[in-house]
C-alpha cells in the first residue's frame, strides 16, 4: 500500500480499485484490493421513485430505501403520480400534513442509509396543480378579425374560437386597421369580451385574446390535480411556489434538489404581459403588425416577426421562470435539476440556469455489438442523438457546473423485457456525451402487500426488488459508480467550442405556428438539417471533443494565451458554422476574441441580423463589419485541415472505432474509451495527450495496472485489448510511475467446449420452483417443463470439469448466450457476476477435477406472461394504467416465452501472457 503507484494515484485509483469486491483467484494476476475510500452519493446511480397515489407508509418506505442502499443506489427523486385502484383509503393528499410526514421520514431514512433525496415540485408533470388559478394557467394567443364597412355596427361577444377553456379567454386589445394603414385603439370600447361599436370608415377589427390551453397536469397524484402553470410569468411562478414555501421548511438542508421534468407544456405561446414585454425587448409595437400576424401569409416580414415572437418567449421562459426557480431553490438550501429539452427557448441558456442540467434518453439503440440482442417486437429504435444530448453537458461545462444528469432507460424495451446487458451500452452513450450523474427511469414504490409484480409505472425499466433483474443489478450499479467516480473527477477537457446559431432555429417554418418547441422527438425539424449539426457531427467523428456556446455566453468569453476562456474552462478554438442570422453584438464578440488572439474559425459568414426592428439598417451595419474584417478572419471549408494547421490535434483513436470522452487532472488526463463496434481491438492505440505513464482501469471489474506504451511517438501509443462492448479508462501521467503492470493475455490454444452433464436446480423465483434437471446439452430452461416455461428467477448450473492442460492455470471462461446474467463460482470460491457482453471472465483451474457453478437469472417476462394467461389482473392503476411501448393497452398473453438460462456453448480457452 506504500508503493509510489498507489501513493501517487490515491485520489483516483483507490476509488476505482476499491469498488471491486471480487478478486481473480490466480497468483499471476495482480491483487487489486485496497481500502474503500469515502464515496460521495452522487457517484452512485440515483433513481426516480414514483409514489403511486402517494399511498406510502413509513415501514414500506424504510424497506424500499434499505433495498436501494444495499444494492448500491445513491439516492432517489420522489415523483408522486396517479394511484392504484383498491388503495384509495390510504391515498395521501400532496403537501398535506400526512404527506409531509412521509417526506420527512424519507429524508431521515436517507440520512441513516447514506442516500440522497431529490423531489419534483409538484406531482406528475409539467408543473401545475390546484394552486394554479386560471389567471396563472398556461396561456395561448388567439387573434380574431372582423371586416366592417363604413357605418356598420358590430355588437358581438368576441370568443377565442377553438379555445378549450372559452370562459377563461379574455380580450386584451382591440384595434381597427383602416385602408390608409392607420390603427385605432378600440380597447376602451370593450365591455369585458363584448364590443358595441360603429365603424366610421371601412376597416378590419383585430382582437387580441388572452386564452388558456386548458392543459391539466399529466399523471397527477392526489392533491396535485389542476391547470399547468404559465411558464412565462414570474408572478405565476411565485404564486405556484407559495405552497412549497409554506410546507418545505422542515426539508431545508436535508432535501438535496428540486426537479423540473421535460417541458411537456403543449400549445402555450402566450402570457398576459406578453405584448408589453415584446415591445420592451424587441423595440417595436407588435400590435402594429396584427394583420400580418393574423394572416400568417409567407413573407420576409412575417418570418422576422415570428423570429422576434419566439425570441421573446425564450427570454421570458429563461428570465421569468428558469432563473427565478433556481434562485428560489437556492434560497431554500436546495439545488435545482432541470430538463430544458422541449422548451421553446435557447436550450443552452435554459440548461445553464439550473445547478444540475439534465438530458434524457428515450427508446433504444440498435448496437453492432455481437451478442447485444435486438428484438423488433420488444423495442422502438430511436438512436439517442449524441449532439442533442450534449446541449445539457455543454451548458454545465461552459458555466462550470460539476454535474450533468440524465433520465436514463426511458422506454428502453417492453415491460419486464429489459436485460442489464442491454442497459450497459445505453448508459455508456450518455457518459460519452458528458453525463456523469445517472438517474434511472426508474423505480416504482410498491408496498409488500401489493404482491407480485407489484405496482408499476408505465414507461420505465423498473429497478425494484420484485423484478428479477434486481438480483444482479448491483453489479451494474457498481460499474456505473466506478465510471461516475472518474467522470466527476477533474475538469472537462473538450478542446473546441461550437457556436449554436439559435436565431436560425427561430426562423424554422413550423407550419406558420408562433410556437416552436425544441424537443427530442422533433429534432428532425430544428436540429438535424442544420449546418451546425453537420459540423458538430464531423468534428466528433474525426476525433475532436466539443461543447456548444450560445450568444449570451459569448458575451462573457475572453482570450487567454490564445485560448477562449469561459466561466467553466478554456478552449483551444471557437468554430462558427454557416448561419443566416447573427445578432450584431455576437459578431462583435467573435471579432473581439479573434483580434485579441484567440482561434476563431468561421465555416461561413452570416447574411443578416435576426428580427424585424431596424433590420435593414442593422444588416447593413453587419455587412460593413464583415467587410472591415475581410482578410483578417479565419474562414475555411476544410475544418480538419485548419485545426491541424493551428496545432489543435484530434484523437486519432477515433479512426479505430473507439468512442471517448476526456477529462483533465492536475497531472494528466482521464480517458473513457468505449468499443461499440463489432471489432476487437488488440494493438497500439494512439493518444492525443502527452504521457510518461498510462494506467489502465477497468470499470467493470475494478482492475488496474500500468499500460504498455510505445515511447517512439509523442504523444505515446498505448497497447489495449478491447473487445466489442467493453469500456476502459486510461489515466495518463506526466511522470513515469513504478506501478504493477497491466496483464495482457492471448489465447494459448483453441477453445474447449464444456460438455455435460449439467445439473440445473431452481433456487429462487416464481410462481413455482420447477424440478431439478440433468442434461447433456444446454438449452433454454423454458423447454424443461410447464412450470419452467412460466418461471422467472434464478437457476443454479453445476458441472464438473477436468483441467485440459495441467500446465495451464489461467483460462478464459466464455458463457456464450446468457439469458440474462450469471454469478460464477470455481471450486467454491465466488469470482464475479457476468451481466454484460461479452460474458467472459478469467478463471484459475487447478490440476484434476474442478467444480464450476453458475447462478443464472432470467427476466420477469415469462412469469408475467403466465400471470396474465391465468386471468389474474394486476393492471389496477388509474389514469393511463398500463400501456405498451406503442401506448396501446398492455397485453402479455400473446408473448412467446423468452429463452432463459444458458443457451449456447460454454467454453474455456487457455491464456498465456502476451509476448511483446
Amino acid at each position: 500500500m506504500n508503493s509510489p503507484f498507489l501513493t501517487r494515484l490515491m485520489p483516483l485509483l483507490l476509488v476505482i480499485i476499491s469498488l471491486s469486491c471480487n478478486k481473480i483467484p490466480d497468483p499471476s494476476f495482480e491483487d487489486q484490493s485496497a481500502a474503500w475510500p469515502a464515496l460521495t452519493v452522487t457517484m452512485k446511480p440515483w433513481t426516480r421513485w414514483w409514489w403511486m397515489g402517494n399511498a406510502v407508509d413509513k415501514e414500506n418506505i424504510s424497506r424500499r430505501l434499505e433495498e436501494f442502499a444495499q444494492a448500491g443506489i445513491g439516492g432517489v427523486e420522489i415523483t408522486p403520480i396517479y394511484g392504484a385502484r383498491g388503495y384509495e383509503d390510504i391515498f395521501l393528499q400532496h403537501l398535506s400534513e400526512e404527506w409531509m410526514e412521509m417526506l420527512i421520514h424519507t429524508l431521515e431514512e436517507g440520512e441513516r442509509l447514506g442516500l440522497g433525496v431529490d423531489m419534483i415540485l409538484g406531482t406528475g408533470w409539467p408543473y401545475g396543480g390546484p394552486q394554479v388559478e386560471p389567471g396563472y394557467a398556461a396561456g395561448k394567443l388567439y387573434l380574431q378579425s372582423f371586416e366592417l364597412k363604413e357605418g356598420e355596427r358590430i355588437i358581438q361577444k368576441i370568443q377565442a374560437g377553438e379555445d378549450e377553456q372559452p370562459d377563461l379567454a379574455q380580450v386584451q386589445y382591440l384595434f381597427a386597421f383602416h385602408e390608409d394603414g392607420q390603427k385605432t385603439d378600440l380597447t376602451d370600447h370593450l365591455d369585458g369580451n363584448q364590443i358595441d361599436w360603429t365603424a366610421d370608415q371601412d376597416c378590419i377589427l383585430y382582437a387580441v385574446i388572452s386564452g388558456k390551453t386548458g392543459q391539466q397536469v399529466k399523471r397527477s397524484a392526489p392533491g396535485g390535480e389542476g391547470f399547468v402553470l404559465d411558464h412565462f410569468s414570474k408572478e405565476a411562478l411565485e404564486d405556484y411556489l407559495q405552497p412549497y414555501e409554506d410546507a418545505l421548511g422542515p426539508a431545508q438542508d436535508r432535501l438535496r434538489a428540486v426537479f423540473n421534468d421535460s417541458y411537456e407544456v403543449y400549445n402555450a405561446d402566450y402570457t398576459p404581459g406578453f405584448f408589453d414585454e415584446f415591445q420592451q425587448r424587441r423595440g417595436y409595437d407588435l400590435t402594429d403588425h396584427l394583420p400580418v400576424l393574423h394572416a400568417r401569409s409567407t413573407g420576409a416580414d412575417l418570418s422576422r416577426i415570428i423570429n422576434d415572437y419566439r425570441h421573446t418567449l425564450s427570454d421570458l421562459l429563461l428570465e421569468e421562470f428558469s432563473v427565478n426557480w433556481t434562485s428560489w431553490a437556492n434560497k431554500h438550501t436546495f439545488k435545482s435539476r432541470y430538463q430544458a429539452h422541449g422548451c421553446p427557448g435557447n436550450l443552452i441558456d435554459l440548461y445553464a440556469a439550473a445547478d444540475i442540467p439534465e438530458c434524457e434518453s428515450f427508446y433504444a439503440t440498435k448496437f453492432d455489438i455481437p451478442g447485444v440482442r435486438w428484438e423488433e417486437s420488444d423495442a422502438n429504435m430511436a438512436y439517442p442523438d449524441h449532439i442533442m444530448l450534449k446541449f445539457a453537458s455543454s451548458a454545465a461545462h461552459i458555466d462550470g457546473k460539476p454535474l450533468t444528469s440524465s433520465e436514463t432507460f426511458t422506454w428502453l424495451r417492453e415491460h419486464f423485457k429489459t436485460a442489464l446487458s442491454q442497459c450497459k451500452p445505453e448508459v455508456e452513450q450518455l457518459f460519452l456525451t458528458g453525463v456523469n450523474h445517472v438517474f434511472f427511469h426508474g423505480s416504482t414504490y410498491s408496498p409488500d402487500e401489493a404482491g407480485w409484480p407489484g405496482w408499476k409505472f408505465y414507461a420505465s425499466v423498473n429497478f425494484a426488488s420484485n423484478c428479477t433483474i434486481w438480483e444482479d443489478a448491483p453489479s451494474m450499479f457498481s460499474y456505473i459508480t466506478r465510471c461516475q467516480s472518474l467522470l466527476q473527477s477533474g475538469q472537462p477537457d473538450n478542446e473546441l467550442l461550437v457556436y449554436w446559431p439559435f436565431h436560425d432555429v427561430l426562423d424554422v417554418d413550423h407550419n406558420g405556428e408562433l410556437l416552436l418547441q425544441l424537443g427530442i422527438h422533433n429534432k428532425e425539424d430544428w436540429l438535424v438539417p442544420t449546418p451546425f449539426y453537420r459540423l458538430v457531427g464531423e468534428l466528433i467523428n474525426i476525433g475532436y471533443s466539443v461543447d456548444f456556446i450560445s450568444d449570451s455566453y459569448l458575451a462573457s468569453a475572453r482570450e487567454r494565451n490564445g485560448d477562449v476562456q469561459l466561466p467553466g474552462g478554456r478552449y483551444k478554438a471557437l468554430i462558427v458554422p454557416e448561419c443566416k442570422n447573427m445578432p450584431l453584438p455576437t459578431f462583435g464578440y467573435l471579432t473581439r476574441l479573434h483580434d485579441d488572439g484567440a482561434n476563431v474559425i468561421f465555416t461561413g459568414l452570416p447574411e443578416s441580423v435576426p428580427g424585424y426592428h431596424n433590420h435593414v439598417e442593422q444588416t447593413s451595419k453587419l455587412q460593413e463589419m464583415i467587410a472591415g474584417e475581410k482578410g483578417k478572419l479565419t474562414l475555411t471549408d476544410s475544418i480538419a485541415r485548419i485545426l491541424s494547421e493551428m496545432g489543435i490535434e484530434r484523437e486519432k483513436l477515433a479512426d479505430m472505432g473507439l468512442d471517448f470522452i476526456r477529462r483533465k487532472m492536475n497531472d494528466g488526463k482521464v480517458y473513457y474509451l468505449v468499443n461499440h463496434t463489432p471489432n476487437e481491438i488488440d494493438g497500439y492505440v494512439p493518444l492525443g495527450s502527452p504521457a510518461k505513464s498510462v494506467i489502465i482501469l477497468d470499470p467493470l471489474t475494478g482492475g488496474a495496472g500500468r499500460a504498455r506504451i510505445s515511447s517512439r511517438n509523442e504523444p505515446p501509443d498505448v497497447y489495449l485489448q478491447v473487445k466489442p462492448g467493453q469500456a476502459l479508462f486510461l489515466r495518463t501521467l506526466e511522470t513515469k510511475m513504478d506501478a504493477p503492470a497491466w496483464q495482457y493475455f492471448t489465447p494459448g490454444g483453441d477453445p474447449v467446449e464444456l460438455t455435460g452433464p449439467w445439473n440445473v436446480s431452481f433456487i429462487s423465483g416464481g410462481p413455482l420452483l420447477p424440478d431439478d434437471i440433468r442434461m447433456q446439452e444446454l438449452r433454454s430452461w423454458t423447454s424443461f417443463s410447464k412450470e419452467a416455461k412460466a418461471f422467472s428467477g434464478t437457476a443454479k448450473y453445476t458441472i464438473q470439469l477436468e483441467n485440459p492442460d495441467p500446465d495451464v492455470r489461467a483460462w478464459l471462461l466464455a458463457l456464450g448466450d446468457v439469458r440474462e446474467s450469471a454469478r460464477i463460482w470455481v471450486n467454491g470460491e465466488y469470482l464475479d457476476c457476468l451481466w454484460a457482453n461479452p460474458f467472459e471472465i478469467r478463471i484459475c483451474l487447478r490440476e484434476g477435477t474442478n467444480t464450476l457453478e453458475m447462478e443464472v437469472t432470467n427476466l420477469s417476462a415469462n412469469r408475467l406472461r403466465a400471470l396474465e394467461l391465468s386471468g389474474m389482473e394486476w393492471k389496477i392503476f388509474y389514469e393511463i394504467n398500463m400501456v405498451n411501448r406503442h401506448y396501446s393497452a398492455f397485453d402479455a398473453t400473446g408473448w412467446d416465452p423468452m429463452p432463459s438460462g444458458l443457451l449456447g456453448k460454454v467454453s474455456i480457452t487457455p491464456l498465456v501472457p502476451k509476448n511483446f
